[in-house]
């Protein structure tokens, strides 16, 4: 939601106006519509199982085709080992998978989209999600090696070693389990993740030993766990920002790329996000309902305690994954426009917010014994420069254009500067959003979505799973079409664009290219089935709203 000096705007139950000067309105809540009617109903059925069908292609597909365990345990079940030996055919099954479910995710947002007659229900997509979740749940990791990671780097921890310090090579040997299903690039670098999740990880680690497969099933528990914080947050926050439920579980829970990385790849973002969106939710659930010019009322009973205690799960958030403590930031935002909106309310926020944010951390790493060596390996992810990665892709180019003009190459020290001002231009769209949302400019929580995603995108290592950090905040806020639509392209394009192997396969690049035909083949196959099956889900009267029907 941009600048608008009418268009309504809350902080959890905070309704305030877009901007100070503007008339008064009376709260924004989103609509009730009607459920689907019947033949609705039935097009919602067939999506569904078109979605089913598609994530059983890709747990299929994953048998030969996923990120598997050096030593792989398919091999030893009779018929699923055939996948498993055949992994260019099982990469066609998993790509013809990924794009029934893509498929299926976007013509399920007909259904989600706001202002229609009829609605699918929160209850609806629940079901959809859960159904389109089973089949990846006992699978070989996806589209990354990051779990096995997270394996080793827990095993150090419990193994009384300083993950901080240790690479897996170093700390376990490579002769070790757990260090075979590393990455090579990550065997001999510190762990990048804060002290709450390595800890947890290191109960994981003490339970399944070497069992690498169990501790992959154990990983995945925890991501679930993200998601299921994701998935209880998500219609509580949409309700209080004039979001349909409906629609905010549609583009941040059932996305492709939540299914993908943070369901199928484990990928701890789904922890970290989770917590942080349970923490704002927590934070202004006791906030009372005003609007712009209102006298604020007396602290409430207990609003004091929820607005702490939501600071302490956001900082937990931050002890998973950093960039979840820009969170804190603004709701601090939240907290100072409730109070009186003065300069001085900011910095009673702030000091607050950085209380509990200190206190917190330095009880997470005092207690779990791991100290402040995160902080020296926050940058063992910039390592990496990955080619969806803009910046990257900007530096490498500038390493051509050096290498072309004679003098030399120069690309990462390129890309090392480039990296550094990626960090300024992220942080200054953080301070102008901090303000802006201060002033009441914009909704605090789109401020969030919006700083995050500069930090994603201006990363030289940027992946397509970083951008839920903005995406899932985003959806339950942001009500433009604009957003939602270049959010589902980017979410769509990106959900299709790393094999599930997790792997660049060099010099073989034709394998890909071979899988993605067949799999594009078996897809428009499907489709065609799925419109004489269920026509009305690409009528164009489908997706129309109250207005265009009107």
């Amino acid at each position: 939601m941009g600048k608008g000096g009418t268009q309504q705007q809350t902080d959890g139950d905070l309704a305030v106006a877009g901007a100070v000067e503007a008339p008064t309105l009376s709260p924004v809540h989103p609509g009730d519509p009607e459920p689907l009617n019947a033949e609705e109903s039935r097009g919602l059925r067939v999506v569904r199982w078109l979605g089913i069908v598609g994530a059983l292609f890709l747990a299929f597909g994953s048998l030969g085709a996923g990120a598997a365990p050096i030593l792989n345990p398919v091999f030893d079940i009779p018929v699923l080992r055939l996948f498993a030996r055949i992994p260019t055919v099982s990469l066609a099954i998993a790509f013809a998978g990924m794009g029934m479910m893509v498929a299926g995710w976007l013509l399920l947002g007909r259904f989600s989209r706001p202002g229609r007659t009829r609605l699918a229900s929160p209850g609806q997509l629940y079901r959809t999600l859960a159904m389109w979740t089973i089949p990846l749940l006992v699978i070989p990791p996806l589209f990354s090696r990051d779990v096995y990671s997270y394996l080793a780097q827990s095993a150090i921890v419990h193994r009384g070693m300083d993950p901080y310090a240790l690479g897996p090579a170093q700390a376990l040997g490579v002769a070790d389990p757990l260090t075979a299903g590393v990455s090579n690039m990550w065997r001999e670098t510190p762990a990048p993740y804060g002290p709450l999740f390595l800890d947890v990880g290191s109960w994981i680690s003490g339970l399944v030993g070497t069992q690498v497969a169990v501790g992959v099933l154990l990983m995945r528990g925890l991501a679930l766990v993200g998601l299921a914080l994701i998935v209880w947050s998500l219609p509580r926050l949409a309700r209080r920002f004039g979001v349909q439920p409906t629609t905010a579980l549609w583009l941040g829970a059932a996305n492709p790329l939540v299914l993908f990385h943070l369901v199928a790849g484990a990928h701890n973002e789904a922890l970290g996000i989770g917590l942080m969106l349970a923490g704002l939710e927590i934070g202004i659930r006791k906030l009372p309902m005003r609007v712009s010019g209102d006298s604020p009322p007396p602290l409430a009973k207990g609003e004091l305690m929820w607005i702490v205690l939501g600071a302490v799960v956001i900082t937990g958030a931050a002890m998973v994954k950093i960039h979840a403590v820009v969170a804190l930031g603004f709701f601090g935002v939240m907290i100072a426009r409730r109070w009186h909106g003065k300069l001085m309310d900011l910095v009673k926020a702030a000091a607050l917010m950085t209380l509990v944010c200190v206190a917190v951390t330095a009880g997470i790493c005092f207690g779990t014994g791991l100290g402040f060596g995160w902080v020296s390996a926050l940058g063992t992810p910039g390592m990496v420069w990955n080619w969806i990665s803009p910046l990257a892709e900007l530096g490498q180019l500038g390493g051509i254009l050096g290498i072309t003009l004679g003098l030399g190459n120069h690309t990462a020290g390129v890309i090392a500067i480039l990296g550094i001002l990626g960090y300024a231009v992220a942080g200054a769209i953080t301070v102008k959003f901090l303000w802006d949302s201060f002033r009441w400019r914009y909704r605090p929580i789109i401020g969030l979505g919006v700083s995050l995603g500069a930090f994603m995108v201006l990363h030289v290592a940027m992946q397509p799973w970083w951008l839920l950090w903005a995406v899932i905040p985003l959806a339950a806020s942001a009500g433009t079409s604009r957003f939602r639509a270049v959010a589902t392209a980017v979410s769509a394009v990106l959900a299709m664009v790393i094999p599930p192997t997790g792997s660049t396969f060099d010099g073989r690049s034709y394998i890909v290219s071979q899988a993605y035909i067949a799999g594009g083949i078996v897809l428009l196959l499907t489709l065609v089935i799925v419109w004489r099956a269920a026509p009305m889900l690409f009528s164009p009267r489908l997706g129309q709203t109250r207005h265009e029907v009107a």
